[in-house]
């Protein structure tokens, strides 16, 4: 892990611009909170925090992306969430005082920004807004995480793949004349933990779906959307 700074290593730009729970303030507000922020940096594979842990800060992703997993109890890899540019996670071990439920990995180099339990705390009194915010957000991530749970046992393997392209090219995703182009926040073997699959398996699909032309790998952290339609019917 890199030295902290404070907000001037910004270089005039403020990371809360780009968390929708702060999209309430006015730019005075946001300057405001901008002064209680220190700045991390983590390399590639670096450990935010373990499962267990007790966790001081809410994290804002500025730069890159994170991985939450935990392990099975036959010691497999589950992907729980990813969470990239202008996603926070930690807010509910500031409000719970419990610790942490999954382990925080980066994918690739990674900077954060981070409010301590006292000045989150704060801010939520000053601003009811973001509080509601956070609400909504804890609600549709546990939502979302319900959804994956039910998907391992009920949803079929292709639909389960077709959906989570749809969801990266949400998130991740540019329009090109071809398609949608998406920049992979996960490897294969990534994906295969995120869904309860073997990485093999995510493989042959991968490589059905491309004989198909229904995508086209670019490279192996970049895939081409060719036929949304088709995805959109699968995952459904």
């Amino acid at each position: 892990m890199a030295e902290e700074h404070n907000c001037s290593y910004c270089n005039n730009h403020l990371c809360v611009h780009k968390v929708p729970i702060f999209s309430s303030l006015n730019h005075e507000d946001l300057i405001k909170i901008s002064q209680w922020i220190e700045h991390r940096e983590y390399k590639k594979g670096e450990i935010l925090f373990h499962n267990g842990d007790s966790v001081d800060f809410l994290i804002i992703m500025d730069v890159g992306s994170v991985k939450a997993y935990k392990y099975t109890q036959d010691g497999r890899e589950q992907i729980l969430y990813i969470f990239s540019e202008g996603d926070f996670f930690g807010e509910q071990y500031l409000l719970n005082n419990i610790s942490a439920s999954y382990t925080v990995e980066a994918l690739e180099n990674a900077k954060v920004c981070m409010l301590t339990k006292t000045q989150f705390r704060h801010l939520l009194a000053a601003y009811p807004d973001i509080a509601v915010k956070v609400i909504e957000e804890l609600g549709g991530r546990m939502a979302t995480l319900e959804n994956t749970m039910q998907s391992l046992g009920i949803r079929s393997i292709d639909s389960r793949i077709s959906s989570l392209l749809m969801d990266f090219s949400e998130k991740y995703g540019r329009a090109v004349p071809e398609g949608i182009l998406i920049r992979l926040p996960l490897s294969r073997e990534g994906i295969a933990n995120y869904l309860g699959i073997a990485r093999e398996t995510v493989s042959r699909k991968l490589m059905q779906l491309e004989s198909d032309g229904i995508i086209r790998s670019v490279s192996n952290k970049s895939l081409l959307l060719l036929d949304i339609e088709v995805l959109k019917e699968a995952a459904t």
